[in-house]
């Protein structure tokens, strides 16, 4: 045997052609070890595939999205949906067909990894009672979990044999408007994967209430300023009024106050008139008894509608006409606040209510507005508390939750309205008697919504009115809303393009909105000529 290198061989003694043979010796293993390298990680790769593909393939049954997601309510509200073998054509689609983009997108499988990571941390943290499976399926949460694009790669033809003319109009308006409202499938078919007699697309014909109650024969005689009872004539409707003193307040909110926006500064230090405020916002009650007697059975022009209501020699006011579905969304009526009429169905109900009682009614200015809502307190609400605790924004009441000891007993707001709104017996007044000035629905104002408004007033205006822009200003936040939103302060304003995106009418509807829920308002009466007000 000879010796080797390290023995003592110089290299330059091996013969060349022993040297050659061995560096193509060396190169030939090298080949055949990324061959085998290759082809092993090539079996691995595909194996891997296989393996991938396959838990794709599991975790995307309806078993695997149920070992999670399973609630007996969305599971019973499937079975009876069009989509669970009940159709004409025998299809079944599974949760995963509605719930992710289309297969082999590269947004399926961004919206799957990211849907599981959520669905695990859920797992781990969250109770199954404590779902609110009724909130998961409202319009707005869904739209989140729902792809237009999955829908349309079943139902690609959107005329297919039989459909109606409504249904011919209303997927025209979609085909037109999709991409500049985004408008969704689900926006007029939210119970066609989980079905809801709640969403029934059709209309509400005729009358829209009954009752067999005493009618009032006469409106009240207000001869004092004080608390009264208004009795509309002809209707078994009535409003407690409250009497609000006049006086001088600061209106906005200070730069240092939590979740200050720029829209209420600068503060002003406002005069304003006394007049009488509505106890709480219009019940069903009260706008079904202006609904019977005005409501407009056909399709009348906007245009005709507004001629006839402003004319000065009104006697009678053309009403709304029969909404599409049943606008208190299966929650109840009553004493609950009427919700999604138009700001100018709002004012109608006013105009109306004035030619019933023979006094002034109309919706409150935003500076009457904010003054009763804080009953003579300058702090953010009327009652004790800091916002900062209220909210459920912030990493640490997120993990360790808000405080609700006070808030819920005056404020209808996301933490206790259990996703609906609520009837007022579960609220505290206000210091002037007023109930749900803040939370259950927004409230319609007169005034025009701008953001600088307060620039243009001065100190000592009194009862100034804001009559230029294209929205209208609400206040007081909704049953939806977070503690920060409900603030005495808070402004917002009507979205009227957004909420009626999904109207397939033209023209679109001037009496009801079809994308917005948490919006009512409550009325006011001018002081009648004669009363005598103490001065304060």
């Amino acid at each position: 045997m000879e010796p080797s290198l390290s023995e003592g061989w110089d290299i330059c003694s091996i013969p060349p052609q022993d040297r050659l043979n061995s560096i193509m010796a060396n190169s030939s293993n090298k080949k055949k070890r990324s061959l085998l390298v290759g082809l092993g990680g090539l079996v691995i790769g595909i194996a891997a595939m296989i393996a991938f593909d396959w838990m794709w393939e599991v975790t995307s049954t309806n078993e695997s999205c149920m070992m999670c997601h399973y609630h007996e309510k969305a599971d019973a509200a499937w079975k009876q949906s069009v989509h669970y073998n009940n159709n004409k054509s025998g299809v079944k689609t599974d949760c995963a067909a509605c719930h992710l983009p289309p297969r082999g997108t590269f947004k399926h499988f961004t919206a799957k990894a990211k849907m599981g990571i959520k669905d695990i941390w859920s797992y781990m943290t969250k109770k199954k009672e404590d779902i609110n499976w009724d909130r998961k399926g409202e319009l707005d949460y869904a739209q989140k979990i729902v792809y237009n694009e999955s829908c349309k790669a079943c139902h690609a033809n959107l005329f297919p044999k039989g459909i109606s003319d409504d249904g011919i109009k209303a997927h025209l308006y979609y085909e037109e408007n999709e991409k500049k409202f985004d408008l969704q499938c689900i926006s007029c078919h939210l119970d066609a994967g989980h079905y809801n007699p709640n969403y029934k697309h059709s209309k509400m014909e005729g009358k829209a209430l009954t009752n067999n109650r005493t009618k009032y024969e006469a409106a009240a005689i207000v001869t004092d300023f004080k608390n009264y009872k208004e009795t509309v004539p002809g209707t078994a409707a009535s409003i407690d009024m409250i009497a609000i003193p006049g006086g001088s307040f600061t209106i906005g909110s200070p730069d240092d106050e939590p979740f200050h926006q720029t829209d209420e500064a600068p503060q002003r230090r406002i005069a304003v008139s006394p007049f009488f405020m509505a106890e709480v916002e219009v019940t069903w009650d009260q706008f079904w008894a202006f609904y019977n007697e005005t409501m407009s059975e056909g399709r009348t022009s906007p245009e005709t509608i507004y001629a006839n209501n402003s004319r000065d020699d009104l006697d009678a006011v053309s009403g709304p006409t029969p909404p599409f579905g049943f606008p208190d969304q299966g929650w109840g009526m009553g004493s609950r606040p009427a919700i999604t009429m138009t700001h100018y169905a709002a004012e109608t109900f006013c105009q109306w209510l004035s030619l019933k009682t023979g006094k002034r009614y109309r919706l409150p200015t935003e500076a009457e507005w904010e003054y009763a809502a804080r009953g003579g307190t300058t702090t953010p609400y009327f009652f004790e508390g800091n916002p900062k605790k209220y909210t459920n924004e912030g990493f640490w009441n997120k993990l360790f939750g808000v405080d609700t000891t006070n808030i819920n007993g005056y404020v209808v707001y996301a933490n206790n309205s259990m996703d609906k709104t609520q009837e007022p017996s579960k609220v505290r007044a206000n210091p002037f008697g007023l109930k749900n000035m803040l939370g259950n629905v927004m409230e319609y104002c007169a005034d025009k919504y701008d953001a600088e408004a307060y620039k243009h007033w001065k100190d000592g205006d009194k009862d100034p009115l804001n009559e230029k822009g294209q929205e209208y200003v609400v206040r007081g936040g909704s049953y939806r809303d977070d503690a920060s939103a409900l603030r005495c302060a808070t402004r917002g304003h009507t979205e009227n393009d957004a909420w009626l995106k999904t109207d397939p009418q033209n023209p679109k509807s001037i009496w009801w909105y079809s994308d917005i829920k948490g919006i009512g308002f409550r009325v006011v009466c001018e002081i009648p000529e004669g009363i005598h007000i103490k001065q304060q």
